[in-house]
């Protein structure tokens, strides 16, 4: 399988391969000095994702949130060696996990160091993550073109998403910050930012 960077910047590449049933979102992050990586969640499609992983040379696995869709290829993933990380909040929703993710914990890989930041609200335990020196988000379904993600299902709640949006994201993130989300299309904190007075009053 010939890979191709998504985006590649100073020090690093992201890859993005888009899995199915639901087309998931999964993020490779290379490291450019030393050639490892992280990968942001085993969604399904497993074979894939292991290949992808020898190749760019994964060191670990982070999920942004337990839905069902977000964790298809985690036990798949850890029989093949790699290990896996998830807020405890979510991690009863999970087949398997080797470490808990908590709030400002730091993640190196190789030069780069992964910053995760608790947004609950999707799910209790969903969360994003920076990357130090770089203007980036992996925002799961926090945080879409448009809106927050669904608060529907079980253990959604629509005043806490929008609570960690706002104090978690919005404050805290630079405008030019590419929001790389779950599912679908990137946007920027600055493009989304003008919007949440409109989706506070939708109330979705």
């Amino acid at each position: 399988m010939r890979l191709e960077p998504f985006i590649s910047e100073n020090g690093l590449e992201i890859y993005r391969t888009v899995v199915v049933p639901i087309q998931n979102n999964v993020y490779i992050v290379r490291c450019f000095e030393t050639g490892d990586s992280l990968l942001i969640d085993a969604a399904n499609e497993h074979q894939i994702l292991i290949d992808i992983s020898s190749q760019l040379k994964v060191k670990t696995i982070v999920e942004t949130r337990g839905h069902w869709d977000h964790v298809g290829a985690v036990e798949e993933l850890r029989n093949a060696g790699y290990s896996v990380g998830v807020a405890e909040d979510d991690a009863r929703m999970l087949p398997s996990f080797d470490y808990l993710i908590e709030d400002n914990q730091t993640i190196a890989i190789g030069r780069l160091r992964f910053h995760a930041i608790l947004t609950p609200g999707h799910t209790p335990g969903s969360v994003c993550f920076t990357i130090e020196g770089h203007d980036l988000v992996f925002s799961g379904n926090t945080l879409f073109p448009g809106g927050p993600g669904a608060t529907r299902f079980e253990g959604g709640d629509f005043p806490t998403i929008i609570e960690s949006i706002e104090t978690r994201l919005f404050s805290k993130l630079p405008p030019q910050t590419v929001v790389l989300p779950g599912h679908g299309p990137h946007t920027t904190i600055g493009e989304e930012s003008p919007k949440l007075p409109e989706w506070i009053a939708r109330g979705w």
